[in-house]
Order: C-alpha cells, then sequence, then structure tokens
C-alpha cells in the first residue's frame, strides 16, 4: 500500500494530486523552486521540499533533487503529472531503482511509445490504422524524395522524438522538401537531442481524437471513451471536449479497442492517451501515445464520473483494474477551457504579470482546476497556464451554454488570458455546429480580431460621450429664474 507520495510536479496538477491523495488518506510531498516557495500547491502539501532555482533545469527537471527529495521524506511513490520528468523513462529507471513506486508506465513501454517511429512500427505490427507515409527515420534528401513521390503532397515532416508541433514542417510542393527538411531536422536536434524526422501524408481537414485507456498489471485495459481536441494554436490544445460531436457508436468503439490494443501490445501499465487523427470521412489514423495523465482529463472524469488519479495510483500498486469496460459508462458531456496568461490579439504571445483580480465562477456544474490566487504574479519560467475551467451538461448544447455563462462571470484581471477568445469560439457557428477541425484557429483568428473592441476602446467613447455633452451643456442659455427662494411646502402637523 502506499502511504506517502512525492508529487514531482508544480501548478495544478500538484493541487490535483494532491485532493486524491488527501482522499484516500495518503500524505503528500511537494517539491518547489524558488519561485513557487510560497505557491499553493507547497501550502496544501504535508510537506514540501525546496529542490533548486527557478528555471527547471534547476529544479522541476533535475533527477537528483527530485529523487533525494522522495528519499529524504521517505516517499513510497512518486506521482509524476505531466510535463517535466512525466515522460522520462531515465527518471523511471532512477525511481525504480531506488526502490520506489513509479506512478506511471514502466520505462520499456515509455520508451516505444515516445519515439513516434517506434510507436508507429508497434501499430504497424497489431494493424492500427496508420496515415500513410514511413515508420522509420528518414535517412537522406534522396529517401525522402522517393517516399514524397509515393506519398504525394502534400506532406508533413515530423520529428521522431518530442511533440508541440516542434519539428513539424507542411510541405506543399516537391521544390520545398529539401529546405523544410534541414529546419524540421534541425529544430528536433535543438528541442529533443535527436534530428530523426519521418513522413507521413498531409491530411487535410483533420479532426484530432484521443482515447483515454487504463492498463493493469494482470494484463487487462479498457478504454474511458474520447476527447475532441481540435481547437488548437500551434499545435497546442485550447478546448477540450468529451465526447467526441463526429463520432457514431460504432467508430467509437473501434477506436477504443484499438487504442487498447496498441496498449497492451507494448506492455503498458497505468493511464495512457492514444491520439488519432480523423479524416474528413471518419477515417481514424494513429498519430501517437502520451504516456502519462493529461491535462484535459478532468473531461473524462465528469462524463465517466471517475477518479482517475484513483485509478493510477491503485494499479502502481498492483491492483486490477476497478471495473470493466462494460461497466463503464458514458454519461452527457463536457468541455473544458485552458485559461493561459496569453494575449489572443497578439498571436497567443505570454502575458506576464499580477493577477491583481483573480474571481472564479461557482455552481455545482463548474470544475476550476487552478494554482493561482489574487496577487500571484504569472512567472515567466513555466507555462503561462493559470488553469482549467470545466463543466458538466446534460449534452453538447446545454454543456456549451454552461460554459459561455462560466466563462463570463470568471474574473481575471492584471493579464490577458485566452478566456476572451475561448468566448469567440464556443459561439462560433462552425463550433456549434460540431463541423470543425484543427485548423479552425487558423481560419477564424483574424475575424475574431476584427470582432474585438480594441483596449479600452468602451471607455474611449465613453469619455468622449461625456466630454461632448460638458460642452454641450457648457454652451447652452442660462435658464433664468426670478425667485430663488426655496420653500419647504411639507405639511405640518
Amino acid at each position: 500500500m502506499i502511504k506517502k507520495i512525492l508529487i514531482a510536479n508544480r501548478g495544478e496538477i500538484a493541487l490535483r494530486v494532491m485532493r486524491t491523495a488527501r482522499d484516500l488518506g495518503i500524505n503528500t510531498v511537494a517539491v518547489y523552486s524558488d519561485v513557487d516557495r510560497n505557491a499553493p500547491h507547497v501550502l496544501e502539501a504535508d510537506e514540501a521540499v525546496h529542490i533548486g532555482a527557478g528555471p527547471s533545469r534547476e529544479s522541476y527537471l533535475n533527477m537528483e533533487k527530485v529523487l533525494s527529495a522522495a528519499l529524504r521524506t521517505h516517499a513510497d511513490a512518486i506521482h509524476p503529472g505531466y510535463g517535466f520528468l512525466s515522460e522520462n523513462s531515465e527518471f523511471v529507471r532512477k525511481v525504480q531503482g531506488a526502490g520506489l513506486i513509479f506512478i506511471g508506465p514502466p520505462p520499456e513501454a515509455m520508451d516505444q511509445m515516445g519515439s513516434k517511429i517506434a510507436a508507429k512500427q508497434t501499430a504497424a505490427k497489431l494493424k492500427v490504422p496508420l496515415v500513410p507515409g514511413t515508420d522509420q527515420a528518414i535517412s537522406s534528401l534522396e529517401e525522402a524524395t522517393e517516399i514524397a513521390a509515393k506519398t504525394g503532397y502534400p506532406l508533413l515532416i515530423k520529428a521522431s522524438a518530442g511533440g508541440g508541433g516542434k519539428g513539424m514542417r507542411l510541405v506543399q510542393k516537391s521544390d520545398e522538401l529539401a529546405e523544410q527538411m534541414r529546419q524540421a531536422s534541425s529544430e528536433a536536434l535543438s528541442s529533443f537531442g535527436d534530428g530523426a524526422v519521418f513522413i507521413e501524408k498531409y491530411v487535410s481537414r483533420p479532426r484530432h481524437i484521443e482515447v483515454q485507456v487504463f492498463c493493469d498489471t494482470h494484463g487487462q485495459g479498457v478504454y474511458l471513451f474520447e476527447r475532441e481536441c481540435s481547437i488548437q494554436r500551434r499545435h497546442q490544445k485550447i478546448i477540450e471536449e468529451a465526447p467526441s460531436s463526429c463520432l457514431s457508436p460504432q467508430i467509437r468503439e473501434q477506436m477504443g479497442k484499438d487504442a487498447v490494443r496498441l496498449a497492451l501490445g507494448c506492455g503498458y501499465v497505468g493511464a495512457g492517451t492514444v491520439e488519432f487523427l480523423v479524416d474528413e470521412n471518419l477515417n481514424y489514423y494513429f498519430l501517437e501515445m502520451n504516456t502519462r495523465l493529461q491535462v484535459e482529463h478532468p473531461v473524462t472524469e465528469m462524463i465517466t464520473g471517475l477518479d482517475l488519479v484513483e485509478w493510477q495510483i491503485r494499479i502502481a500498486e498492483g491492483k486490477p483494474l476497478p471495473l470493466s469496460q462494460g461497466q463503464i459508462q458514458l454519461k452527457g458531456h463536457s468541455m473544458e477551457v485552458r485559461i493561459c496568461a496569453e494575449d489572443t490579439r497578439n498571436q497567443f504571445f505570454p502575458s506576464i504579470g499580477t493577477l491583481v483580480r483573480y474571481r472564479s465562477p461557482e455552481a455545482a456544474w463548474i470544475r476550476v482546476d487552478d494554482s493561482y490566487r489574487e496577487g500571484m504574479t504569472i512567472p515567466v519560467e513555466y507555462d503561462p497556464m493559470i488553469g482549467k475551467l470545466i463543466v458538466h451538461g446534460s449534452d453538447r448544447q446545454d454543456a456549451i451554454r454552461k460554459l459561455i455563462k462560466a466563462i463570463r462571470r470568471f474574473e481575471i484581471q492584471g493579464v490577458e488570458t485566452t478566456l476572451p477568445f475561448c468566448d469567440y469560439v464556443l459561439n462560433h457557428d462552425e463550433f456549434v455546429s460540431g463541423n470543425f477541425d484543427t485548423g479552425f484557429v487558423g481560419r477564424w483568428h483574424d475575424d475574431y480580431l476584427k470582432s474585438q473592441l480594441p483596449r479600452n476602446l468602451g471607455e474611449g467613447i465613453a469619455r468622449m460621450a461625456l466630454k461632448a455633452w460638458l460642452d454641450y451643456t457648457a454652451q447652452a442659455a442660462p435658464v433664468q429664474i426670478e425667485d430663488t427662494t426655496w420653500h419647504d411646502r411639507r405639511i405640518e402637523k
């Protein structure tokens, strides 16, 4: 039994893990950098250990410091959250080598799925549908030219390691291939230390749909339905929902079974997400696997009524899956928006500053996973996500209405956020109809800019109107009053 967990992370995911641990009677240990000394996750934990300076490489990415903190506090297990060390197989091996439990998949499965090329090879072996292209690294321009001739244009060059759109290039025609391949490989090398790239056929107007899977140490696996993640900027998600608006029950079931087969095929254990591209004809293709809990896991929790972190902990203890596939029911519809400190009028550039006002909405159907309080400053050292706003509705339209209402009740001042853009998306006909794809932001961002009043325009108009009125009253002829004596006409009794 796990009695104490060190959370090797910060912010809202650290708080999220702590909530479940407390419910299970498990003590928690927080780690923190200089920047996070007074952060909510530090104050909320049973114990907290300082692990270094603000830059993540000196703190949250420092394996030895994180592991030392776990050993010093006599933790039984480490939960990695997402980001930082969550998908680092070397860290998993160090944790296990120290006699601790890693709440996540084994390092071998992480290695297999962490490499996009190895993952594609596994998917091909298990007959999970793949986008036409290569399942191994491209070794030369000559080889790339031959493959491109078979695949056809447009095509994508993608980094084998990493994600987030880094090392990815769209090639529209043959004379762009050499330069785009060079740029993709160079960016992949600088971002991930691995310059290997591969080629995929470009799927026009795709949907990005991911399937939540869980596997235990007894060889059993289930899927907890899918999440729609097509509203993205720079290949990073802004709005997520579950279930997807485009899948039929038959396709949903087939995708789920394929996702579980892939996970079991690589010896997976714990929570994972198998990502697919879905084309206009609802053909789906394996994209990659994330070997960790996802940022958007709350929408899955909302439609299933399950605690995914609790499942992670129980499976890490060696227990079997809590439910069989037939016992997992889909209830209603859930949506999540990521509240990031970004200027949506300036290409989503980070907006760093102090939260001079921060008030989150409250209702039975609202969930807010955040890690900031009024008066705190958004640090430059880390991802600018402030938190996540999640709602649950009886159906998709009900969820949209509730999320719009929740967004408009959220009060944040001091930094720009993604909330105004999320409001725009949720009211857009293309989104409301469910007929959208990953190109939504690129198509409609300019329209969003036109629809927004420039900053302080409303206040400026009010000031202009007031000045005009004062000028007018100053020029108006004075009213002549003959008797200026005030008389009290109240009746005395």
